[in-house]
C-alpha cells in the first residue's frame, strides 16, 4: 500500500503549496516521494516517482530531529550541502558544484546555482508523502522493490546507480580544483 501511495498518489504537491504557512506537510515522521514534470536527465522518465527520502533519519547513535515538513521544505529551498536530492538534481542539470564557506569543505551550487535549481524545482518537482513511525524500514523496502534512479543509498541494483554516482563524484572532484566561492 505504501508504494502505491507514493508511486500513484491521490495528490502531488507543488513548491508553492508546500512552502505556504500553514504548510500541508505534517510535522511527523514519514517517507516522501518526488515526481518530476520534466526529468532532470534525458535518460529518465518524467511524470513518475524518481526518488524517496525519509524523516527522521535513523543513525547508529541517534535519530535526527527532522520531520516531513522540515525535510520537504528544505529540499525546495535549501542547498546541495544539506540535500542529497538537490545535489543529485544539480549535477544532472549541469550546475557547477563549488566549495563554499570559510573552510571550503561544504559544497553547494553557489547562490546563483542554488537559486536556479530552486526555480527549476518550483517548475518541475512535485512531492507526496506518507506518515510512518519508522520510515527507515519502509525506505529500505521501497528502494528494494521500486525503480528509484535518483536514490543512491541501498540502490546499487538500479541501472542508473553507477552513472549517477560517477557524475556526483566528478562534480566533487571539479569543485575541489576550483577556488573556494564566497
Amino acid at each position: 500500500m505504501a508504494d502505491v501511495a507514493l508511486t500513484a498518489p491521490d495528490r502531488l504537491w507543488s513548491a508553492e503549496e508546500v512552502l505556504t504557512r500553514p504548510s500541508p506537510v505534517p510535522a511527523a515522521a514519514g517517507v516522501y516521494g518526488w515526481h518530476f514534470e520534466q526529468a532532470p536527465s534525458a535518460d529518465l522518465d518524467a511524470g513518475r516517482l524518481l526518488y524517496v527520502g525519509i524523516a527522521p533519519r535513523y543513525m547508529a547513535n541517534r535519530t535526527s530531529t527532522q520531520n516531513l515538513r522540515k525535510r520537504v521544505r528544505y529540499h525546495y529551498r535549501g542547498n546541495a550541502a544539506g540535500s542529497t536530492l538537490r545535489l543529485t538534481l544539480g549535477c544532472l542539470l549541469g550546475i557547477e558544484l563549488r566549495r563554499v564557506g570559510h573552510s571550503g569543505t561544504r559544497m553547494t551550487f553557489g547562490k546563483a546555482g542554488e537559486a536556479w535549481l530552486s526555480q527549476w524545482m518550483v517548475a518541475n518537482a512535485r512531492v507526496c508523502w506518507i506518515e510512518h513511525d519508522e520510515p527507515w524500514t519502509l525506505e529500505s523496502e521501497l528502494i528494494a522493490q521500486l525503480d528509484l534512479p535518483l536514490n543512491l543509498d541501498q540502490n546499487r541494483h538500479n541501472p542508473f546507480h553507477s552513472r549517477l554516482k560517477d557524475l556526483r563524484s566528478q562534480a566533487r572532484e571539479r569543485a575541489r580544483e576550483l577556488a573556494v566561492s564566497s
